[in-house]
């Protein structure tokens, strides 16, 4: 007697949404809505004004896909599960060629920082877009502008491979091949226009925001500039694959071409021109790497190359017009510590070095990828460009930041967290600073420039109740003396933190315990032995924390350790030698988990995982006031 096995059994469709089995299924929404609450819990008091919450623009939630089977966390308190969404992200792009840039607060310039946000030549830069000068801290791009010198080479001019095909008519970018209204992919499974998709983009006015937004499968363009601004001018729903991150191109951006590159659950990308509505994949069915695109942008000055982070702690560099082929390490040519093909990735001493797989600098530049670094054997959470176009800082799930010149594809400097992996990270206007946040629910403020021997680490701001997922730095209100930015969490909190380095205070010496770091990586710092923590050691430790303060009030620039001097990794600096920095403000503006923000002249946008666009306009007096410093 045959005895078939039994059905599959699947979990009710209640538990799909974390609900109580028996509960009445959520409505699943089709369209955007637009709503404008008030009332004193939509507002928060700085001391700069009153912010008040001006509207609230909930995205449509697309529904799981018929095939695709309901998603359940085994273990609900893992902290390294992959997950399927990320939540609502945002990337703001204003078209305007001639953007208004953040006031010049400022007229002096550090000796050897080339391209600062406070540079008068950055003036013509592009800067008004809240994506370009909050999220990239003020990242500026090698477009060509009269007067403005690029701060640092293209990435890999000097590879004569990689310089772009020679076009017939300059003013025409290449565009993507696929045609995505006519697309029989299995990839994709609708496209939604709006019934006057031409109209709206030839009626809308130059200056104003376009928002580019992932929720689930989905992804949505948005015009924030037209008075209906919930209706999206295209929406596209992906089979399975969840857009965990995206990113525009600056430099070839135009009323009739816009390049944007989106990153996937699956590992896949798709380079997508939203005006004539062509797409491309890349990395597909993972050829190069088939762990999920964790983070994703255009490389500054680039108009085909783009870095990908994936998950397995791979940097990947991708031309979008080039194909792509099955990829396997190459032998190192330089010393800069490739590996051979098939080489074992745990005997890399990641704290000393990055593994180059392939460097750009590679003769075989016929298919993608342009270039790969291996950075560690965990996940990759977030990175970011320096505002000089030479560094950059990358977080991950290990616990680490690291700076890289990725130009030169090198490991300066790399600093631990006390425990937990770091979330995001961001560069100040100047390039002086670099904020993290982190698993430890804390934000940190590191000073990359400071040399061998010296903590990075300069302060720690306590203000989350949870993980911090996002920061962002205000550029409308720093200067050469204070800085304000933002961070947002798990906790549905928004916090703003306004620092300076003068106003740091000076550990107590009651404070000063005798332990070390919690952290138990290498190269933690301890107090010495025979020490009980409040005699010379506290004295030692409010010494340094004074020279280091005094150090850092100079004008000193992104003079990275030389790779003869540098010494990897660097301590953790102990909690009783870091000055502690309260947030100006701490709220919970949402009710549900808090995973963007950014900043215009006039607003503050947050956005949370469950689809809500919150927008926060500033103090009407500090409004008109910035309104009308840009337009000077």
């Amino acid at each position: 007697m045959i005895v078939l096995p039994p059905p599959p059994r699947y979990p009710p469709p209640s538990a799909q949404y974390g609900l109580p089995p028996g509960s009445p299924l959520p409505m699943i929404e089709t369209n955007n809505v637009l709503t404008n609450p008030s009332g004193p819990e939509y507002q928060f008091l700085v001391g700069e004004g009153l912010y008040v919450l001006k509207e609230d623009l909930h995205l449509a939630t697309p529904p799981p896909h018929p095939s695709e089977a309901p998603v359940l966390n085994p273990n609900p308190l893992a902290t390294t599960p992959q997950p399927a969404t990320a939540g609502t992200k945002l990337t703001l792009l204003n078209l305007d060629v001639t953007p208004l840039a953040p006031p010049v607060r400022t007229g002096s310039r550090s000796e050897g920082t080339q391209g600062s946000a406070q540079d008068p030549a950055d003036e013509a830069q592009s800067s008004t877009d809240p994506r370009e000068s909050s999220s990239d801290a003020g990242r500026i791009s090698s477009v060509d502008v009269a007067g403005f010198k690029p701060a640092a080479p293209a990435f890999g001019e000097s590879n004569a491979l990689l310089a772009p095909a020679p076009q017939k008519d300059a003013n025409k970018r290449r565009k993507p091949k696929n045609n995505l209204t006519k697309s029989n992919s299995s990839f994709i499974s609708r496209v939604i226009h709006h019934d006057s998709f031409t109209k709206r983009l030839q009626d809308r006015p130059r200056d104003g925001l376009f928002a580019f937004a992932n929720i689930s499968r989905g992804f949505q363009w948005l015009d924030l500039s037209s008075p209906s601004k919930a209706e999206y001018l295209t929406k596209i729903l992906f089979t399975k694959a969840h857009c965990l991150c995206h990113d525009v191109n600056r430099v070839t951006r135009s009323s009739t071409h816009i390049d944007v590159v989106m990153g996937f659950s699956t590992g896949e990308i798709l380079w997508w021109e939203p005006v004539t509505q062509r797409y491309m994949r890349l990395n597909k069915n993972g050829t190069i790497n088939a762990t999920p695109v964790s983070h994703i942008e255009w490389i500054p000055g680039s108009e085909n190359l783009f870095l990908a982070a994936h998950m397995d702690g791979t940097l990947v560099v991708y031309d979008k017009e080039k194909e792509d082929a099955p990829f396997a390490p190459e032998a190192p040519s330089d010393g800069k510590g490739g590996g051979k093909p098939g080489a074992d990735a745990g005997r890399i001493n990641y704290s000393s070095q990055i593994h180059v797989q392939k460097s750009v600098h590679s003769k075989n530049q016929k298919a993608n990828p342009v270039a790969v670094w291996k950075l560690s054997n965990h996940r990759i959470n977030a990175f970011a460009f320096s505002p000089d176009n030479r560094h950059l800082a990358v977080v991950s799930e290990d616990g680490t930041l690291r700076i890289l010149d990725y130009l030169d594809e090198e490991l300066l400097n790399i600093h631990y967290s006390y425990y937990g992996g770091f979330t995001c990270v961001c560069w100040s206007p100047d390039g002086k600073y670099v904020v993290t946040g982190g698993q430890d629910d804390l934000i940190s403020i590191w000073c990359p420039a400071e040399g061998p021997g010296a903590s990075a680490l300069i302060a720690r701001g306590q203000g989350h109740h949870s993980w911090v997922t996002s920061v962002a730095f205000d550029p409308w209100r720093c200067d050469e003396h204070s800085y304000r930015f933002g961070s947002v969490g798990e906790d549905r909190r928004i916090c703003l933190w306004d620092f300076s380095v003068g106003m740091l205070h000076r550990p107590r010496a009651s404070s000063v315990r005798q332990r070390g770091s919690v952290s138990s990586r290498p190269g933690t710092v301890v107090l010495p032995p025979g020490t009980n923590g409040v005699g010379g050691a506290a004295a030692a430790a409010a010494d340094a924390a004074d020279a280091l303060s005094s150090r850092l009030r100079s004008d000193s620039d992104l003079s990275l350790a030389t790779k003869e001097t540098k010494g990897l990794p660097y301590s953790v600096a102990p909690r009783a030698t870091t000055a502690t920095l309260p947030p100006v403000l701490s709220k919970i503006v949402d009710d549900d988990v808090l995973c963007w923000l950014g900043f215009t002249p006039d607003a503050i946008l947050t956005s949370c995982k469950n689809g809500h666009i919150r927008t926060w306009t500033r103090p009407t007096e500090l409004a008109s006031q910035l309104e009308g410093e840009t337009s000077g």
